[in-house]
C-alpha cells in the first residue's frame, strides 16, 4: 500500500555499485498512482555521499514515472521554472522510502525550454569503472532521448501549467519539512 498524500518521503539515489550517491531528507508526497509519483519539497536538506550537507534554495516538484529511466525536479524560481532531469533506473517505493540508481547523465532545462546535457564524461568513466551492462547503457541513452523529446513536445512535467498545479496541491498537503 502506498503512503497517503501529505506523507513524508525519504529519497535516496545510489550508484550502480550500490553505494549511496545522495539523499533528500524530507519530501512531501503529493500524488501516487499506477503511472507516477509526484512529490514536493522546499529548502530540504540534501546529504551527499561524502557526508556534506546542504539545503535546496527553492520549492521543487519531483516527478517519478513508473518504469521510466529518468525523473525530474522542477525548481520554482523567481525568473521561471528550471528542471533537473536525472537519468536513472526506475524508482522503488517501499513505505515512505523512494530510491533509484543514478546513472550520471543529467539534463538541465531552462525556463525557455533550452537545455544542457550534463556529466557525459562521468557517465563514460563510471560505465567503465562499474562495468555497466550493455542493456543499462542502452536504457540510459534511450532515456536521454526520451527526456529531450518530452522537452521538445512539452510533455509530462514540461507541459504548461503542470508544475504550477502540483505546487498548489503541494501547498495544501504539505506538513512542516523543517
Amino acid at each position: 500500500m502506498s503512503p497517503a498524500p501529505g506523507s513524508i518521503l525519504r529519497i535516496e539515489s545510489y550508484k550502480h555499485d550500490q553505494s549511496l550517491h545522495r539523499s533528500w531528507d524530507k519530501t512531501t508526497l503529493i500524488h501516487t498512482s499506477d503511472a507516477v509519483v509526484i512529490a514536493g519539497n522546499d529548502r530540504v536538506k540534501v546529504t551527499e555521499a561524502d557526508g556534506r550537507e546542504w539545503r535546496t534554495r527553492e520549492p521543487a516538484i519531483c516527478t517519478f514515472g513508473r518504469g521510466q529511466w529518468f525523473n525530474t525536479i522542477a525548481m520554482i524560481r523567481d525568473d521561471g521554472i528550471y528542471y533537473y532531469c536525472n537519468i536513472g533506473s526506475p524508482f522503488s517505493l517501499k513505505g515512505n522510502f523512494l530510491s533509484y540508481i543514478d546513472y550520471d547523465l543529467d539534463v538541465k532545462v531552462f525556463p525557455d525550454m533550452t537545455y544542457s546535457i550534463l556529466d557525459e564524461e562521468e557517465f563514460r568513466m563510471h560505465s567503465e569503472q562499474m562495468n555497466y551492462p550493455p542493456f543499462v547503457v542502452e536504457r540510459v541513452r534511450t532515456a536521454l532521448d526520451d527526456v529531450l523529446q518530452w522537452v521538445r513536445l512539452r510533455r509530462g512535467p514540461f507541459q504548461s501549467g503542470f508544475v504550477q498545479r502540483w505546487y498548489e496541491r503541494y501547498q495544501l498537503v504539505r506538513q512542516d519539512e523543517d
